[in-house]
């Protein structure tokens, strides 16, 4: 029997595709659970144009993400840090702290998906993040750490 599953199931397929299965399997389990449904042809027609229109969003949020990954490359942020007597950092700068300084500048990275260099920045200097956007695109851009005066 053929049927359009409306949600991922294991060893099935995933939700939108159109597959061929036993009757008993899709009658019993999957249509009964509300898994999948016959695939009629007005069920075919409908879930093709969910398909074009999910491709289309797809397509928009990666032309935003490639879009926003050349703004960040040519990004440089500047964070100022208080120093100690001995000239020595209290804690490191937090993602966090990177993405409001990034947010000053009109570019929106949530703090979850910026990755600092495989240690923290624990020292004045020019470091290199990274930003993971949507589509698995990625950006680097600079951070300067700047002792406040």
């Amino acid at each position: 029997m053929k049927i359009i599953l409306k949600q991922d199931v294991a060893g099935t397929g995933k939700r939108g595709d159109v597959v061929n299965v036993a009757d008993g399997y899709a009658q019993n389990f999957l249509i009964k659970k509300g898994l999948a449904e016959p695939a009629t042809p007005k069920a075919l027609q409908q879930n093709l144009k969910i398909k074009e229109e999910q491709k289309a969003a797809h397509d928009a949020e990666t032309e935003q993400a490639t879009a926003l990954a050349q703004k960040l490359k040519d990004t440089t942020i500047s964070i100022k840090i208080k120093l100690g007597e001995s000239g020595k950092m209290f804690g490191s700068v937090t993602t966090k702290e990177i993405s409001e300084k990034l947010a000053e500048q009109g570019i929106a990275v949530d703090k979850k998906d910026i990755i600092i260099s495989p240690n923290p920045i624990k020292e004045l200097g020019i470091f290199t993040a990274e930003a993971k956007l949507p589509s698995g695109i990625t950006a680097k851009f600079k951070v300067i750490v700047e002792s406040e005066k």
